[in-house]
């Protein structure tokens, strides 16, 4: 059986600048991949790249092995790729029970919206509380937690996490990731952009290191977390 996910010999850039060479990335059905590297390492082209956003210059993106890379972006939340974005990008202006609603955009079936909304006060019991409230109002943990719930509204066969603990305090970042750890169990398949390297090791089944636009190393997580290369670069020993 394929992959879920593969980014094969993926090239892309912006202008002149060509910021992905030769990309492969691979996730399979009910993983949690993470992808890390260093600040500009292309981590968030590649997924923009996965989500429609950056076009291929060559090189392609499958999806349960059907071309998905030259689709528009809505067509590819549709096909089951959602994405919890670099800044969050939630709608200020716009209640947490509206950001969430927007995250099902693509779907039509009302009860099983109904139950995702229901399943995501569950694991954010603090989305909850704040159903009613304007989005630009929460803290940043808040609106983070509001990202990857939105993001998970859109029933995702494949959830794209961008930095989900970026700016966060420890304790916000534990109960993100516990939740990344229980729908990854439900089913959902997960590719991790973290520059928490550690964290992201523990919590993934594989992973990934870029750099400058590559992928320059893959193994299994714990592989990973022990290789000296890896401890020295991104594990600070």
């Amino acid at each position: 059986m394929g992959a879920l996910l593969a980014m094969e010999d993926f090239y892309a850039g912006y202008g002149p600048i060509e910021v992905l060479k030769e990309v492969s990335i691979e996730v399979q059905a009910g993983e949690i991949v993470a992808l890390i590297g260093a600040n500009g390492a292309g981590k968030t082209s590649t997924l923009m790249g996965i989500s429609g956003c950056l076009p291929a210059r060559r090189g392609r993106v499958l999806l349960e092995g059907q071309p998905i890379h030259k689709l528009p972006p809505h067509e590819i939340v549709r096909r089951g790729v959602c994405q919890s974005p670099e800044g969050r990008k939630i709608f200020p202006r716009l209640t947490v029970l509206e950001n969430l609603q927007m995250g099902a955009f693509a779907r039509v079936d009302k009860a099983g919206i109904h139950r995702d909304l229901q399943h995501a006060f569950e694991l954010f019991p603090i989305l909850a509380q704040r159903r009613g409230q304007a989005g630009g109002t929460l803290s940043g943990g808040e609106q983070q937690m509001l990202a990857v719930a939105r993001a998970m509204m859109g029933r995702p066969k494949l959830l794209l996490l961008y930095e989900p603990s970026l700016g966060l305090a420890p304790m916000i970042v534990v109960k993100i990731f516990d939740v990344v750890r229980r729908l990854n169990a439900e089913g959902m398949a997960v590719l991790l952009v973290e520059q928490a390297a550690r964290m992201a090791l523990k919590l993934a089944h594989r992973g990934y290191v870029m750099e400058m636009g590559q992928i320059t190393m893959s193994d299994r997580a714990d592989a990973l977390l022990s290789d000296k290369r890896v401890q020295e670069a991104y594990l600070g020993q």
